[in-house]
């Protein structure tokens, strides 16, 4: 009894915290605008997510440097000598734009985390056809993971996954849900989707 007790009080006060919090926005937030990635190569990279994904390169610009100064650790919470040699945005379809940076920084490491490490992340694209996608991807010598696997249980019932690796490690994801999920039958919240970005 002293337990469910317990177990209620924590659950009303998660409920109620997380009620308050959804209630708050940064003042006029409207959606994702871009993800930043530090690359290896800005050529590399900028040929991979051009040729091979299908982005197309809006703009680029560079470098930013300040050898006199913290401006670089003051605005970016980076070492105050690092230089950013360019910085390239592209844009993917309907989605958010991916902003890739080129860096050199006295303290600068090279990691490439899985999706398991904190801090990991990888960037998922929609697309019409998983195995389409799969097959384009391996006729291009992108290192591609199992699948496609379609997932048949659960609330994101519906969708089909694939990933894949950038030349660099970079972790990327192939998604399909084209009759959607599960979780849409009751959902008070329906994520926002590229494949109708009206919604």
């Amino acid at each position: 009894m002293k337990y469910a007790i317990q177990a209620a009080i924590l659950a009303a006060s998660l409920f109620g915290a997380m009620g308050a919090a959804s209630a708050d926005s940064i003042p006029g937030m409207r959606g994702h605008d871009h993800t930043g990635i530090t690359v290896p190569d800005m050529k590399q990279a900028v040929d991979f997510f051009t040729t091979v994904v299908g982005c197309k390169k809006a703009m680029a610009f560079g470098p930013f440097a300040d050898d006199k100064g913290t401006f670089m650790q003051d605005l970016l919470g980076v070492d105050p000598k690092a230089v950013i040699e360019e910085i390239t945005l592209v844009r993917c379809g309907y989605g958010s734009n991916i902003e890739l940076f080129k860096y050199t920084a006295p303290d600068q490491k090279d990691l490439t985390p899985k999706n398991s490490d904190i801090g990991g992340f990888h960037i998922a694209f929609y697309v019409d056809d998983v195995a389409a996608a799969k097959a384009y991807l391996d006729a291009k010598g992108v290192k591609t993971r199992m699948g496609p696997l379609p997932v048949k249980e659960g609330p994101a019932a519906g969708q089909t996954i694939l990933y894949f690796q950038a030349p660099w490690g970079l972790q990327l994801e192939a998604i399909s849900y084209p009759d959607g999920m599960a979780y849409e039958k009751d959902a008070e919240t329906v994520l926002w989707s590229p494949k109708d970005p009206a919604k």
